[in-house]
């Protein structure tokens, strides 16, 4: 046999049983103190009753003149019992000035000495008591009967205690009355309320509500991804460690709007946007993020869930897969095309013409051998280098002659380690495929690209990256959305559209360095990324930097992420 421990009683109908107790001691201690305080009040009505009777019989001239006759009964008390009926009171008793009754209520009690204290009276003075007397328990009021400065009789009114009690029990049924009703309606709304909050708790203990508390917060600070709770007014209600390190805010911004967070406008306009985001890639100051939001459910607008997710990494190691993936056409083509050569050799050889097959080998040999020797030479850092013979199989392949210009110069072992090899292939692979695009459209087909070294305007070494082509150019009414993420020339469907730039914005601007497109020579676009050497770790470039519109000659790019031109 399993005893069952009782579950405890949930939070709403706990604060229910204390606020229907509650309200059951306010109104039972406020019916018997009114009920006390009407009692003592009837009491003290009753009283006044009882000196206004005896003051107005002892005032009445009809009285005074049946004192003077020799039988005052037979007229006071026909008096007295009409007068009984008409005021209310219990009972009208008038007597001689040594107390003895001319009237009662009982005619058996006239002549017999009245039951009470009449001292004060017979010294003229009117006074009120509660004594007990032949009718029992009574409030009475005794006053002197004066004639021209002298007592000639004494006046009693009463109303007995046992009236009294009955006039306050009326008053107790109704109070009783209203009392239940207070009751009840404090337990109705005290009972919509909980129900209610019970709603709201999905039935929880007090206990249950205190473990969940801990739990969340156990969750909100060991999820690595960010997590940002918006609500109703777009305001910040909730946001882990992981939110505030992928944004970048800092402080305590619970109740800041999401517009107040300084973060670019169109992560700021998906936050903002009131429709559901699925898996929507923005870059902050220096992170690539998903951002997925979700609009709490409930009627009107309540609030929106934001995950964000770093792919930093991700997006690098896709960039360098998707290079390697270009390398690897090319190397296929490229063995394609020395198979041919090779048959063309073989032929040779075979016809007898050995002199020839020799020639054709060996100029073919020294073109190669050709262009590595000018990257090689040109460009010593073996990354780049590598770099830029994979791009020019790329291009060849799609018919754009891919060169180095002949002031490039940068020897191996002279970039800083604060300046990554990963981040230079995002730099220099995304502005040749940039320009690579748009060169395929121009005739010559061309794009020149060119690396050195020199002094930065401040002072210190630099590290310029300039990529030219021949396409056609950027346009000067989309100069300013040229570095926004999400802008691209490509047709739609085409994937990676509007990234690729964005990212070499958000890696320039990382170290610290400026990114410039201008009008190249003899047209086309000519980008210009240029990067400090000072081995001092990733610098931040000013947050205005490239905001604001782009110069005629050096149009910058703009503060939000944006992708091919």
């Amino acid at each position: 046999m399993h005893l069952r421990v009782p579950r405890p009683r949930s939070l709403a109908g706990q604060l229910f049983a204390m606020q229907a107790v509650l309200i059951a001691v306010v109104v039972a201690g406020y019916a018997l103190f009114t009920y006390v305080s009407d009692r003592q009040q009837a009491q003290e009505a009753a009283g006044r009753q009882a000196r206004s009777v005896a003051l107005a019989i002892a005032d009445s001239p009809s009285v005074l003149e049946a004192i003077r006759t020799p039988d005052p009964t037979a007229r006071l008390q026909p008096y007295a019992v009409r007068v009984m009926r008409d005021t209310d009171v219990d009972f009208v008793t008038i007597m001689d000035p040594e107390g003895i009754r001319w009237t009662h209520p009982d005619p058996r009690q006239i002549g017999h000495p009245f039951r009470g204290h009449i001292e004060r009276a017979q010294r003229g003075e009117t006074f009120t008591e509660t004594y007990t007397g032949t009718l029992g328990p009574s409030v009475r009021a005794v006053t002197p009967v004066e004639d021209t400065g002298r007592v000639v009789g004494l006046v009693s009114a009463g109303i007995k205690v046992e009236e009294i009690s009955k006039r306050a029990q009326e008053q107790l049924t109704a109070l009783l009355g209203v009392a239940a009703g207070a009751l009840l309606l404090g337990a109705v709304g005290t009972y919509v309320v909980n129900a209610r909050l019970r709603r709201h708790t999905h039935g929880m203990n007090a206990d249950e509500l205190s473990r969940m508390h801990d739990y969340h917060q156990a969750a909100l600070h060991a999820v690595r991804e960010g997590l940002l709770m918006l609500d109703g007014q777009y305001r910040v209600a909730l946001i882990n460690d992981g939110g505030r390190e992928l944004l970048g805010v800092t402080g305590d911004v619970v109740g800041t709007s999401v517009a107040d967070l300084g973060l670019p406008a169109q992560l700021t306009g998906a936050l903002l946007a009131s429709e559901p985001r699925v898996d929507e890639v923005h870059l902050a100051a220096d992170r690539v993020l998903v951002v997925n939001t979700s609009p709490v459910s409930g009627g009107e607008h309540r609030g929106t869930v934001v995950t964000l997710r770093d792919v930093t990494e991700l997006q690098s190691l896709t960039g360098e897969l998707n290079s390697e993936r270009g390398f690897s056409r090319a190397l296929r083509s490229q063995a394609h095309e020395a198979a041919n050569r090779l048959h063309t050799v073989v032929s040779l050889i075979e016809l007898g013409r050995e002199a020839e097959a020799v020639d054709f080998a060996t100029a073919e040999l020294e073109l190669a051998q050709a262009l590595t020797d000018q990257v090689v030479a040109a460009v010593g850092e073996p990354v780049l280098a590598a770099l830029l013979l994979g791009k020019t199989a790329q291009a060849n392949e799609r018919g754009v002659e891919l060169v180095v210009s002949q002031d490039s110069r940068l020897d191996d072992g002279l970039l800083p380690p604060s300046l990554p090899a990963r981040d230079l292939v995002t730099i220099l692979g995304n502005l040749v495929d940039n320009a690579v695009d748009a060169a395929q459209d121009g005739v010559p087909s061309r794009v020149t690209v060119s690396a050195y070294t020199g002094a930065a305007p401040g002072g210190g070494p630099e590290l310029v990256l300039r990529v030219s082509d021949t396409g056609a150019g950027v346009d000067p009414a989309h100069a300013d959305l040229v570095f926004q993420r999400g802008y691209s020339t490509k047709p739609a469907g085409e994937g990676g559209r509007g990234l690729g730039l964005a990212l070499v914005r958000q890696a320039v601007r990382r170290h610290g360095g400026t990114l410039t497109v201008a009008e190249a020579e003899g047209g086309g676009a000519r980008f210009e990324a240029r990067l400090p050497l000072s081995d001092t770790g990733p610098r931040r470039a000013p947050s205005d930097a490239g905001d604001r519109a782009p110069a005629p000659d050096a149009l910058t790019g703009g503060a939000i992420p944006g992708g091919e031109a």
